[in-house]
């Protein structure tokens, strides 16, 4: 029985490249389309058989722990499944695979593309939602020809090249025989029809260029970046063929007063100084009405009011977020005479302690940077 690393001229300690380049080069040279001799259909056969044991790593370390000595077994070819995939690793594939079926040809209907539209919004739209009809210029269906692409009264005909198959097919040899390649048809463009008279209006697109209106409902709690789909609002594909998506990306403008923390929306309430100690009441123009706020006596700065429920409805929820008001007490800068006697009286009465440094409280910060965040 013949080596198999002796059939193909390699060392037994020879890499799985340096073994398909041996087969190969054998290959080559006994191939029966081109060597017809009896030796070499023999030699030929010797060679594939060693091949297909030692390309398998699993088949190799039986035959070099002594299995495998039979000249075709093993379960048949594991590197090459007979003449058929020689060709194929050589030219990449011969004319029709598929079993016998040829290639199709090419629908002339295709997918549209997507469309992106950018939306500007307001905070008040991103807490209730709103609606928009928005106007878009994309690629409508042609009302002439309804995607038909040909003149009305008019239709396509098969190609006289590839005969509607939409490729033809030419016949190159090789060393190892005839291969029959196949490729579109440059006539027809692979579809297997030609179009004598086009759709005048569309020039045979079966789509035209329009401005269209898009109305859509926002929905509440959507934020900058984000990225709405309108399944099947997008362009007109070719011929008719299926929309595609229209995107909306979102872009929510800076509001005066309010600023977004998650669902929560968090404004500043600049408290006079008399108010922060006597306390008072109030009231603010929140983004959905009037909201009274009670500002208890001896408020300091950076105290949060909260306000269940005036916040913003979430994107996958019903519950509406709360509106933070963080408190700014306003020290005066300017006092006339009588005011500046008037405050150097309380602060004698009430004996206030030199400014110094105040013991750390676990969140006394974060108070200012929720407010200022933004």
């Amino acid at each position: 029985m013949a080596d198999h690393y002796e059939v193909l001229g390699v060392e037994r300690d020879a890499s799985p490249e340096d073994i398909k380049k041996a087969y190969r080069r054998l290959a080559r040279q006994l191939h029966p389309d081109v060597n017809p001799g009896e030796d070499a259909s023999e030699r030929f056969k010797l060679v594939t058989h060693a091949y297909d044991v030692l390309s398998d790593p699993e088949q190799r370390r039986r035959y070099d722990m002594g299995g495998d000595q039979s000249p075709f077994g093993g379960g048949g070819a594991a590197g090459f499944g007979g003449f058929s995939d020689i060709f194929e690793t050589f030219f990449g594939g011969g004319g029709q695979g598929g079993g016998g079926r040829g290639p199709r040809p090419r629908s002339r209907r295709e997918r549209g593309q997507d469309a992106l539209v950018r939306v500007t919004l307001d905070l008040g739209d991103v807490v209730f939602g709103t609606h928009r009809d928005l106007e878009v210029d994309t690629a409508v269906l042609c009302e002439t020809c309804q995607g038909a692409c040909t003149q009305p009264g008019t239709s396509e005909v098969t190609c006289d090249i590839c005969h509607g198959s939409g490729h033809v097919q030419r016949t190159v040899r090789s060393l190892l025989g005839n291969v029959v390649t196949s490729a579109p048809c440059s006539v027809c463009q692979g579809h297997g029809t030609t179009i004598p008279y086009p759709c005048g209006t569309c020039q045979g697109q079966g789509r035209v260029r329009a401005r269209r209106t898009v109305s859509v409902d926002i929905p509440a709690g959507v934020e900058s970046g984000l990225r709405l789909q309108l399944p099947g609002s997008g362009e007109v594909g070719p011929a008719g063929g299926p929309n595609g998506d229209l995107y909306l990306e979102i872009t929510v403008e800076t509001h005066e007063s309010f600023s977004r923390e998650g669902d929560d929306l968090v404004a500043t309430l600049e408290v006079s100084m008399p108010d922060a100690i006597l306390g008072t009441n109030t009231s603010i123009q929140s983004l959905d009405g009037s909201v009274d706020l009670e500002v208890r006596p001896g408020v300091q700065s950076g105290d949060v009011l909260t306000i269940k429920g005036r916040g913003i409805t979430p994107l996958r929820g019903s519950q509406r977020g709360d509106l933070r008001v963080g408190v700014h007490v306003v020290t005066p800068t300017r006092l006339d005479h009588k005011e500046r006697a008037l405050i150097e009286e309380f602060a004698k009465r009430t004996k206030a302690p030199k400014p110094r440094l105040a013991e750390h409280q676990q969140g006394m910060f974060s108070k200012f940077r929720d407010r200022f965040r933004h």
